[in-house]
């Protein structure tokens, strides 16, 4: 299926040790911040609190920072007031680009995203101009060399998991929306702890992308994510290998 190219293994097996920890840790706090404003700030209670609290676990946020995340959303601590706004455009090579975003001023986030899109070949496109080529998803990332593929199936599949599919390494679990804590916690009760799990958006169709557009395209969405108010950038980009080849 879509969504499980190279260009995101790369991108997590990168991971924390390729982005700078304190940028990294204010997407975090913000997710955490809003997640307990919008739905309570109780785990157990609140799946996208949970959600965020364990990815902030697993990038090794201290639970300081995280309980004063929460208190700031639940409105005991003074902090700022994060909107969601979601942005869409092209990058190079006509690949549709879905950019998830939390900021406390919407005006400078806009021309920040503009200006990058512009300045590195994309262009802002208009709301509703390409979110219909992504569904939203739940995706588990799974250690295949620590658990079996017939074991992860398994849990994953009862609790109603759509889709698992990988290779040597790792087991991408898909799931619906509705369905990803259910999903989540069957995988737990067997013993399977996933390395990542998240809310995504996932291209119903691929753009083979290569030579210069995809070295531009790559510059592109690494630089949209080096944006404090941007969380996540979705495309529905198929790099090519050779051009990948380069970045890993």
């Amino acid at each position: 299926m879509a969504g499980h190219n190279k260009w995101s293994k790369i991108k997590r097996k990168k991971g924390v040790a390729d982005a700078k920890r304190g940028a990294l840790f204010t997407k975090l706090i913000r997710e955490i911040t809003v997640a307990a404003r919008e739905g309570g700030g109780s785990p157990e209670f609140n799946a996208r609190l949970r959600l965020a609290v364990d990815t902030a676990k697993s990038a090794s946020m201290p639970a300081d920072n995280i309980d004063r995340a929460i208190k700031k959303g639940t409105g005991e601590l003074e902090g700022a007031s994060y909107e969601e706004v979601t942005y869409e455009g092209y990058g190079p090579g006509g690949v549709a680009l879905f950019i998830e975003c939390l900021t406390d001023n919407t005006n400078r986030t806009v021309a920040d995203v503009r200006h990058v899109l512009t300045k590195l070949d994309g262009s802002l496109g208009t709301d509703g101009s390409v979110a219909w080529q992504f569904d939203r998803k739940g995706q588990l990332i799974i250690n295949a060399v620590r658990y079996t593929e017939d074991a992860v199936f398994e849990a994953a599949i009862e609790a109603g998991a759509e889709d698992v599919i990988g290779d040597d390494d790792e087991l991408v679990v898909t799931s619906e929306v509705s369905d990803f804590s259910a999903v989540q916690d069957s995988l737990r009760a067997a013993g399977i702890e996933p390395t990542s799990a998240e809310l995504t958006r996932i291209a119903k169709n691929e753009v083979a992308v290569g030579g210069r557009d995809a070295e531009k395209l790559l510059k592109l969405l690494d630089t949209l994510e080096e944006l404090d108010d941007v969380q996540k950038v979705h495309s529905n980009a198929d790099i090519d290998e050779a051009v990948l080849a380069g970045v890993e």
